[in-house]
């Protein structure tokens, strides 16, 4: 199996044999950051360029050890003190980057399809590390990768998605993701937060986070993102925590062995109590450590991986 992608815009445009052929390589490099010398040099002389829009914390710093950890340069452009706080389109900032040759581009903007609109006119790599409300395919996949090392497997599982659906490029991406490995998603959430084209992406919808979690493998829990929304999506916080904040009152609901993953940043108390966060059942930093190595693979398959 060859990876045959210049970019990576979105888990969609991936086919399930793609999924793997990252998450296996990925497998593969995790030993490379236990080494005492954590460094190979399979991409010396690449360069990695770093454009995000909005803030960041995980996807940026990871993405950029990952780099360091092939051997990569990395040069990262900081939005708020660049040419773009005077004017200049997001295409002419990416054609001067470009101008200094790069090998891949990894942005964050706030407008979904960002990613692909530079992807067209741009001839180096170009990572989607997330755009607007539409996908987040590096999160994905560390998530994937995270979930298959729990439980040794990804077809058959119950996958609960529970929070702010409809302003989450994560819940998106996951829901591609575990459909194509042959998981089943449930999606949960206030019905103002659940958009209605879900169930055309392969989830089951429901307004119950009891009926999510009842029988799940895998809780997913998404933070609520209050700087996209106006008035009118929740009523308080505390009622919101009342009635989709995961407790461990809930786990019990769930499978035995069930596992609990957050994209970060937490909202503890809100979504998440600290006794679940912190609980025997969470993996939320074993997802930060696979995240470093699911953008190892992918830069690894962009800038130094043959493709077809």
């Amino acid at each position: 199996m060859e990876f045959r992608h210049k970019d990576l815009l979105g888990i969609a445009d991936l086919e399930p044999e793609e999924i793997r052929l990252i998450l296996d390589t990925a497998a593969s490099f995790k030993e490379i950051s236990v080494r005492p010398i954590k460094k190979v040099p399979t991409l010396r002389g690449k360069m990695m360029m770093t454009v995000f829009y909005e803030p960041s914390t995980r996807t940026r710093t990871s993405f950029e050890i990952a780099a360091k950890r092939l051997s990569a340069d990395t040069q990262s452009l900081t939005v708020a003190a660049s040419s773009v706080t005077k004017g200049e389109t997001l295409a002419d900032t990416a054609h001067n980057l470009e101008a200094m040759k790069p090998d891949v581009l990894v942005i964050r903007h706030p407008a979904s399809g960002a990613p692909h609109f530079l992807a067209q006119r741009l001839k180096c790599g170009v990572i989607n590390a997330g755009d607007g409300l539409h996908e987040h395919p590096t999160q994905a996949l560390l998530d994937l990768l995270t979930v298959q090392e729990a439980k040794g497997r990804l077809d058959g599982l119950k996958i609960a998605i529970i929070g702010d659906i409809a302003h989450s490029r994560v819940a998106r991406s996951n829901i591609y993701g575990f459909t194509k490995m042959g998981s089943q998603v449930t999606v949960a959430g206030p019905a103002t937060l659940l958009p209605p084209y879900l169930e055309t992406l392969g989830a089951t919808v429901t307004t119950s986070l009891l009926e999510a979690v009842t029988g799940a493998d895998v809780i997913i829990m998404l933070r609520l993102q209050l700087e996209r929304m106006g008035q009118g999506f929740i009523s308080t916080l505390r009622e919101y925590r009342d009635y989709f904040g995961l407790a461990p009152r809930h786990l019990h609901l769930a499978k035995d062995d069930v596992i609990i993953m957050h994209p970060g940043p937490l909202n503890r108390g809100v979504e998440i109590s600290p006794e679940v966060a912190d609980g025997p059942n969470s993996l939320i930093l074993e997802q930060v450590t696979n995240g470093v190595a699911v953008r190892m693979a992918v830069l690894y398959f962009l800038i130094g991986g043959e493709k077809g």
